[in-house]
């Protein structure tokens, strides 16, 4: 009987599921697509429904040659890449590109790399989602039309080696903005007022109140001698405790991690770039030998927007909980959390695939930066199937005269999920208090002013930014490292102390795309066409459809751009020099990268200096 072929995208993921599924099968890599537009030309057939060219790229032949190969030889072929968007189409694109093999094709999805996910998968196979398909070849082709279109003009307003995307502009956009606020931006100068307060008696302990409202209002105090005033007048008053409120709080912990949340913890956290993050998790989900008797995924997959948890895994998590912390820490029922608008449901948030896996017991098969961030997912997770923490905040304010003080501090009855996720950072107003009562007296240590300066809006981290695009609905969970990766690599945007900042390279190409492409680079506009790309795998649109609602007004933008775009691009300048080579002038060339001695009879000639 032979053997039947699945084919999955990457060497270290067949060898996992090689190892899972035994004999019967022969697991093999694509290395991700096999087919492709192609490179030299737009590969799209616009008056014909926007109909796609796919060629076999040269890096893709031997593979495609060596998968034929073993098709024809198979019972049946199994196609499994990752179970997004873009696995769906690596499926579509497998299938097409065998189909000469005359084989049954099958189509198995799962979120994670153990044995249980994976003999489910292949006991329910379906068949290709031509939804999804066409949702992914939507995007692959907006992308290729924008490309095609705004870099050659880039190319001759600028100059040659630049690129615009669909996605990557707006990003880029964002950062140009947020530094534009930042220069605009005027410091105001304000003041603070601090007392440090007694209790009476022997030993009676200090506190920190804050000067909260003066006469009724909220105490705003512009100046130095403003500050002095009060500081006179309120120093030769009595002071004594005017309200006590203590309100008890039931505090949830996060959602365990998505996308976002991850690569944002991976910045904040770890001090990695996204990039890093998402290697390192990919490391994870594919399968590592780590005491797991055999290899195996240790995350779930890593490219998701939806915060669900399945049953088995919540199950799994609150008998661990239970065993591990005691009965008080698991909820009496499961922790559910809702997702944002349009995610994708059917996948699962990443969590460890087995809870019972503690970072503690994987650490000595896992690498440093592998074991970092599994401790990240794995405390994430936990925390998140766990119960409230329970604190108590007590707020006083104090009264002198017509100044009104307040000091706060929190209180923890419960820890709960703190308990894994550790307890926040006490916020800076806060302070431990004293037991104190309303109309006690206080004795007044002293009164300190600060002058402080209202401070510009941040500089994005790539966390950040990440952040800014999931709230704006730009690109979805696939797109957010490969954007950051891309605009850094085409040298629009710098790094400086973990803070983004556009280059005069990126201000300059942004602000040529803003005047003649003001849609096209609008949050709003881009958010709401990955909504339409959401509809075409809903079945809601059709792919036609979608495109000609972009492609129209793209067009007449650029009409009008190749005429009324500012050229930048300077020309070649002729000098006395004669080219050795084959006697033509020698002309001095601008380009981004620095001006240059070449040839006029370029590129019959390409003599250069």
């Amino acid at each position: 009987m032979p053997k039947s072929l699945v084919i999955v995208e990457s060497p270290a993921k067949s060898k996992t599921i090689n190892k899972i599924l035994g004999k019967r099968y022969a697991v093999m890599a694509s290395m991700g697509h096999v087919r492709d537009l192609p490179k030299s030309r737009l590969g799209v057939e616009v008056e014909r429904g926007f109909e796609p060219t796919y060629v076999v790229p040269m890096k893709a032949r031997k593979t495609v040659a060596q998968l034929r190969k073993a098709a024809k030889e198979a019972g049946t072929v199994y196609l499994a890449p990752d179970p997004d968007r873009e696995g769906e189409a690596i499926a579509w694109h497998l299938q097409e590109a065998l189909k000469g093999s005359g084989k049954k094709f099958l189509r198995v999805t799962f979120n994670e790399i153990t044995a249980e996910a994976i003999k489910a998968a292949f006991a329910r196979p379906a068949q290709v989602d031509p939804r999804k398909v066409d949702s992914q070849q939507a995007r692959r082709i907006l992308d290729r039309i924008v490309g095609y279109t705004l870099s050659p003009l880039l190319w001759k307003k600028v100059g040659r080696g630049l690129s615009a995307g669909r996605v990557q502009s707006v990003a880029v956009k964002l950062v140009c903005d947020r530094e534009a606020e930042i220069r605009a931006f005027v410091p105001a100068e304000y003041w603070t007022i601090e007392a440090a307060l007694r209790k009476r008696g022997p030993g009676g302990a200090e506190f920190a109140a804050r000067l909260a409202r003066i006469g009724g209002e909220k105490a705003e105090i512009p100046d130095a001698a403003a500050a002095d005033a009060i500081v006179k007048e309120a120093g030769a008053l009595p002071y004594a405790v005017s309200s006590i409120e203590e309100k008890e709080r039931r505090q949830r912990p996060h959602p365990p991690f998505i996308t976002s949340t991850l690569q944002q913890a991976g910045v904040n956290r770890l001090r990695w770039p996204v990039v890093k993050t998402m290697k390192v998790a990919q490391e994870l989900y594919e399968g590592l030998d780590a005491g797991t008797k055999g290899a195996a995924g240790l995350i779930t997959y890593m490219r998701t927007d939806s915060t669900r948890v399945s049953a088995g895994a919540q199950a799994e998590a609150l008998g661990f909980i239970r065993e591990r912390y005691g009965d008080p820490y698991a909820p009496p029922r499961p922790n559910i959390y809702a997702s944002r608008k349009g995610a994708q449901e059917a996948h699962e948030a990443i969590r460890p695939t087995s809870a019972r896996r503690t970072p503690e017991e994987m650490k000595p098969h896992l690498t440093r930066d592998q074991h970092a961030l599994y401790r990240l997912v794995w405390e994430r997770f936990i925390a998140s199937q766990m119960a409230p923490a329970v604190t108590k905040k007590v707020e006083v304010e104090i009264a002198a005269g017509p100044y009104l003080f307040r000091a706060a501090d929190t209180i923890s009855l419960f820890d709960g999920y703190m308990k894994v996720a550790g307890a926040p950072p006490r916020d800076e107003d806060e302070t431990p208090l004293p037991p104190l009562a309303a109309g006690e007296a206080l004795t007044l240590v002293s009164l300190s002013p600060s002058q402080h300066f209202t401070k510009p809006p941040p500089r994005y981290t790539e966390a950040t930014l990440v952040k800014e695009l999931e709230e704006n609905g730009i690109g979805r969970p696939s797109t957010y490292s490969p954007t950051i990766s891309t605009i850094r690599r085409r040298a629009y945007v710098g790094k400086e102390g973990g803070r983004l900042f556009p280059t005069e390279l990126g201000e300059l190409v942004n602000g040529l795309l803003v005047k003649g492409f003001p849609e096209l680079i609008n949050a709003e506009f881009t958010a709401r066409m990955e909504d339409d790309l959401d509809g075409i795998e809903r079945g809601e649109t059709a792919r036609a459809q979608v495109l000609r609602k972009f492609y129209d007004p793209l067009m007449a933008s650029f009409a009008k751009a190749q005429t009324g775009m500012e050229t930048i691009k300077k020309a070649p300048e002729t000098t006395s020099a004669v080219c050795e080579k084959c006697g033509h002038p020698m002309v001095i060339r601008h380009t981004l990268r620095g001006d240059f001695l070449a040839c006029s009879n370029f590129p019959k000639c390409r003599k250069a200096n």
